[in-house]
């Protein structure tokens, strides 16, 4: 649990002992891992650091927020296609040929449409592709971590995710913590988020009273990890 990887990974409550437990027991592992937990929770981080802990890790990381995936062109993001498959159409690799031998994170695939589902499910079944434009199939191998903050079983209920895809990426499920859930650990962010940037604006060094540690600790962190940051960076521009 000493690995570097890990320096960006902050935290000593239980539960985020039990999550390096976890991320140790199945990076080496070629299975689909889909992260579960709220927006701000560093899911992100935490694929970077399977993918680096992994037998991977020489091959590309590559990540992909769903909804910034514009749907007219969704298919040709992730599979790639051909000049001239439709208007100003160039060609195109895709993410799972760039990511090919190495893992592809889909954030928020909670988001993904239907009809894009069923093409990422049939490359993670068949472990091939098809361009778009293209009938030729392509081969490849690539392990995909996908993240979500919606209850995907609910989006079941609802029609919105499909249930076959929901299993095939529900291999691992990782839960990723709250920040409220373990507040024991905000002295430890705040005094790293702090040093950080400080460092990126090469501004001096600042420290934190006990009584500033104690305010945050009492807060609901409806933003998570990502909220605490903008805090600190607004205390430490404010003092």
């Amino acid at each position: 649990k000493n690995h570097p990887v890990f320096t960006s990974f902050i935290g000593s409550s239980n539960v985020m002992v039990q999550l390096k437990n976890d991320i140790l027991h199945i990076a080496n592992n070629n299975q689909s891992v889909l992260l579960l937990g709220e927006t701000g929770t560093g899911k992100t981080t935490i694929a970077k650091i399977i993918h680096e802990l992994s037998q991977r890790k020489e091959n590309p990381f590559i990540a992909e927020s769903i909804p910034n995936l514009p749907e007219p062109l969704a298919s040709s993001i992730l599979f790639g296609s051909t000049e001239g498959a439709f208007t100003d159409a160039k060609k195109r690799h895709g993410l799972f040929k760039s990511a090919n031998k190495g893992t592809l994170f889909l954030d928020e695939i909670g988001d993904m449409s239907l009809s894009a589902q069923t093409k990422v499910l049939r490359a993670l079944q068949e472990n091939e592709i098809t361009r778009v434009g293209s009938d030729k199939t392509i081969k490849v191998n690539v392990r995909v971590i996908a993240a979500t903050n919606k209850n995907l079983k609910q989006e079941i209920e609802k029609g919105n995710f499909r249930e076959d895809l929901y299993h095939r990426l529900n291999v691992i499920p990782i839960h990723v913590p709250d920040l409220k859930d373990r507040k024991e650990d905000i002295p430890l962010l705040v005094n790293h988020f702090i040093q950080l940037i400080c460092t990126e604006q090469g501004w001096k060094n600042k420290a934190i009273n006990k009584d500033a540690i104690e305010a945050l600790q009492q807060h609901y962190w409806p933003g998570n990890i990502r909220e605490l940051r903008n805090v600190v960076e607004r205390l430490i521009i404010l003092s």
